[in-house]
């Protein structure tokens, strides 16, 4: 029998006619039953991948939908999602780079796992003082989509309304220590002006099929960004000459190519592909 045609909602029982067990003596029957059969996923028996990106996705805003999943499915405290190109980020880390203070200690309540992004945002400023001290250049790593610790600290006194007096002093303590290091608040990019923006904005192809392509769009943080076609997609961070880093990935360049002032095409390499994509419009 195939057993990935039943569901985990499925009840299987063995059928079992005249089956002795050592103690039990004999067994006269045991009958079978399958209850509501569907075929399993083809992810079984890990999470489906839509219900990590759901929980990951919700952590940044919606609290209600994230006690919903996370009730039901305490391990979703736990959940990491990648959105492109080796950017991963758990539910946790969404909640802290956005400023989240009653989502992320949800999550820690339920077990997710606090690290030094979340307890920046958290304004803990023993605990992040004390992790920078035991490894030296620590605030000179980025979190999720290459957000800067400073940052993630910042972002945390967006909730002083939540916080006592006591640890609203405590988050200011931690956005001075860490402005005080000089080099808590990421990588330095080649700025881009406006004008320059509109340079690299638009769709661009490199095949005939709907997804295969690139958009290239101003984000939240007003900054450009690359995505699939028509889709969400992450920071893009000039480095040089047309040249771009995609989200504080390293190993992720994005180049463009120009002719008479005007972008003709991108080209997007990595260690295992190179893609490049004509623009469209």
């Amino acid at each position: 029998m195939d057993h990935t045609a039943f569901s985990r909602r499925n009840l299987l029982k063995t059928s079992l006619a005249g089956f002795a067990l050592p103690g039990l003596g004999f067994l006269p029957h045991l009958s079978s039953k399958i209850l509501d059969p569907e075929p399993l996923s083809v992810h079984y028996p890990n999470l489906e991948p839509d219900l990590v990106s759901e929980v990951v996705g919700a952590s940044h805003f919606d609290f209600d939908k994230v006690k919903m999943l996370v009730d039901k499915r305490p391990e979703l405290a736990v959940a990491t999602w990648e959105w492109r190109f080796g950017d991963f980020e758990s539910a946790l880390g969404a909640a802290s780079h956005v400023g989240r203070r009653d989502i992320a200690e949800y999550l820690i309540s339920k077990g997710a796992r606090p690290n030094i992004f979340s307890f920046a945002m958290l304004g803990a400023f023993e605990v992040v003082k004390s992790m920078i001290e035991f490894s030296p250049g620590l605030q000179r790593t980025t979190g999720p989509h290459g957000i800067s610790l400073l940052r993630h600290a910042k972002t945390g006194l967006r909730n002083k309304d939540q916080m006592t007096t006591k640890e609203f002093d405590k988050a200011n303590q931690l956005v001075d220590y860490l402005e005080s290091l000089g080099d808590a608040n990421g990588p330095n990019y080649l700025n881009v002006t406006e004008e320059e923006q509109k340079l690299y904005l638009g769709d661009y192809r490199y095949g005939e099929g709907k997804d295969e392509g690139f958009s290239v769009k101003i984000n939240m943080q007003k900054l450009l960004s690359l995505a699939p076609l028509g889709g969400f997609g992450g920071s893009i961070y000039k480095v040089g000459e047309n040249l771009f880093i995609y989200n504080g990935a390293p190993s992720v360049k994005i180049s463009f190519e120009m002719n008479d002032g005007l972008v003709q095409s991108l080209t997007v390499r990595d260690p295992d592909y190179e893609v490049t994509a004509q623009k469209v419009n």
